[in-house]
């Protein structure tokens, strides 16, 4: 039995890949659980924004929305959203953005809108909101999805963002990368086999030759994980 759970796998692999400086597009829930990790480890100069404008933001705690007062309160700017979409995400100011999705296809395309026929679905999401936009406006994009078959389909109910800019997709059995426009399997979690990561795919999963296993979240990694989902309190 693991000392952490796959939700803090997925946040700590995440976390590992993304750079000092880098300036991330971030998301509620496991990214940005992800990014403020990154930021009090290896990452300290990642400038966080998110969707309601703030840019810079240094929660001492996992926000509750993207309209959580602390990031206004702990951002180095706020601009509106117009103004965030138009000068910072299509003017090319984004390194990193992260998005997740209720069904991915092979080649990284995303749906957020419906399961089941658009005009009567099944199921109606939440929609795209600006992921359409992030999807190509940012410079690499980072999925966190976990694996299952309902959510790795072969064929998406309806397209809600593209995947051209897909560099990684973290799931809770292992990473995928595209090569050649195909997700491929790059790396299992530890006690997780390649086999489990291909009976969750919907499709037939292109597996890399030389799969690795990621390496396990370290004591610092957890300690700074759980002080901050628990607002500096223990675990």
């Amino acid at each position: 039995m693991s000392d952490w759970t796959a939700d803090e796998m997925m946040a700590v692999e995440a976390a590992r890949r993304l750079r000092d400086g880098d300036v991330c597009f971030v998301g509620i829930g496991l990214p940005s659980l992800a990014a403020n990790l990154a930021r009090r480890t290896h990452a300290p100069g990642c400038v966080l924004v998110y969707e309601s404008g703030t840019i810079g933001a240094k929660p001492a705690a996992l926000p509750l929305s993207i309209g959580d007062g602390e990031l206004a309160e702990t951002a180095d700017t706020v601009v509106s959203v117009p103004e965030m979409f138009a000068y910072w995400l299509q003017g090319g100011r984004i390194d990193v953005g992260f998005l997740g999705a209720a069904q991915i296809d092979r080649h990284g395309n995303l749906n957020s809108t419906v399961i089941g026929p658009y005009d009567s679905p099944a199921v109606r999401l939440p929609g795209g909101g600006g992921a359409p936009e992030i999807a190509l406006g940012v410079r690499d994009v980072f999925v966190m999805l976990r694996h299952s078959r309902r959510a790795f389909v072969p064929m998406l109910d309806f397209t809600t963002s593209l995947g051209s800019d897909v560099r990684v997709v973290v799931t809770d059995l292992g990473i995928l990368e595209p090569v050649d426009g195909e997700l491929t399997l790059v790396a299992v979690h530890p006690g997780v086999g390649v086999e489990a990561a291909r009976a969750a795919t919907g499709w037939e999963l292109r597996v890399a030759a030389d799969v690795r296993v990621t390496e396990p979240p370290t004591p610092d990694e957890l300690t700074a994980l759980r002080s901050l989902r628990t607002k500096g309190g223990p675990a």
